[in-house]
C-alpha cells in the first residue's frame, strides 16, 4: 500500500536541497508557512510553534507544505512533519489501535525511507508514551552517514562514516500524523571527547523532544471542516490494509 501524501517523508524531514532562510528574513515569499513575531505558522494552519533558533546564532528556517526544519550554526536541527490522514490512514488507526498504528506507520514509511537513503540505518529502541498526546511513539534510530552536522563533524579515525542518532516523536492530533525529529548534535560534533552512554543519549533526546513539543500549539479543525470531511469519506477503506 502507498500513501499519497508521503512521496518521500525522509527527504521532507532531511531537506538537503532546499535553500534556507535566515530566521529574521523568513517572512519572504519563498517560505511556505508564515512568521508572526516569534511564531512559525504551518502552511496548513494545523499548528504553530515558537521558533527555537535565533538569527544571531545562524538560525534558519526551511519549510514545505508539510514540514518545517529549524537549524542553527551550533547544535540545533529540529523538524516537524505534519500530514493529514486520508480515509485509509484513519481506517488503519481505528483498526490497529493507536500504539500499533504508530509502530506500523513509522516502520513502513519513515524508517523504510531512512534505510533506503542511509543503508544500515536501524531503530535502536522504541517506547510507547501512553500519556503524551493521547499515546505517542518515541523512537531512537541510528543513521550511518545521516548527520545534518556532517560538514562540521570530525571523521572517524578508522574511516567509518559518521553514525547519526536521531530521536523521533510520532503521534496523531486533530486528524494529522506528526513526526517531530531531533538529531543528537553532540554525537556528531564532540568526536573523541564524546563519552555519553546510550541511556544518557536517550534521556537527552527525550527531554529535547518533549520541550520542543511544549512549544507547539495545535489548531482544532472547525465544525464545518469536520462535517465536510465526514461527508466525503468513503464507506470502506480505499486500499487493502498492509499486514
Amino acid at each position: 500500500m502507498s500513501i499519497r501524501f508521503l512521496p518521500s517523508l525522509l527527504l521532507a524531514l532531511v531537506i538537503f536541497a532546499l535553500p534556507t532562510l535566515n530566521a529574521q528574513d523568513a517572512t519572504r515569499s519563498s517560505i511556505v508557512g508564515q512568521i508572526d513575531g516569534n511564531k512559525y505558522i504551518s502552511a496548513t494552519h494545523a499548528f504553530s510553534v515558537t521558533i527555537p533558533v535565533l538569527a544571531e546564532l545562524g538560525g534558519s528556517i526551511t519549510d514545505t507544505d508539510n514540514v518545517v526544519t529549524f537549524q542553527d550554526a551550533f547544535s540545533t536541527h529540529q523538524s516537524i512533519a505534519c500530514f493529514k490522514m486520508d480515509p485509509t490512514q484513519r481506517f488503519e488507526e481505528e483498526t490497529r489501535g493507536r500504539k500499533e498504528y504508530l509502530i506500523w506507520f513509522f516502520s513502513n514509511f519513515v524508517q523504510a525511507d531512512f534505510q533506503q537513503r542511509f543503508p544500515g540505518s536501524r531503530i535502536e529502541s522504541a517506547h510507547f508514551l501512553a500519556n503524551t498526546q493521547s499515546g505517542s511513539l518515541l523512537i531512537y534510530n541510528l543513521l550511518p552517514g545521516g548527520s545534518m552536522f556532517a560538514p562540521r563533524a570530525m571523521v572517524a579515525s578508522n574511516g567509518d562514516s559518521l553514525v547519526a542518532k536521531r530521536g523521533n516523536l510520532v503521534f496523531v492530533q486533530n486528524g494529522y500524523v506528526y513526526v517531530i525529529s531531533i538529531e543528537l548534535a553532540e554525537k556528531a560534533l564532540e568526536s573523541t571527547a564524546y563519552n555519553k552512554t546510550v541511556a544518557e543519549e536517550d534521556a537527552l533526546l527525550r527531554a529535547r523532544l518533549l520541550t520542543f513539543l511544549d512549544k507547539v500549539t495545535f489548531t482544532a479543525p472547525t465544525p464545518a471542516a469536520i462535517g465536510a470531511e465526514k461527508s466525503s469519506a468513503p464507506a470502506q477503506p480505499t486500499a487493502t490494509p498492509a499486514k
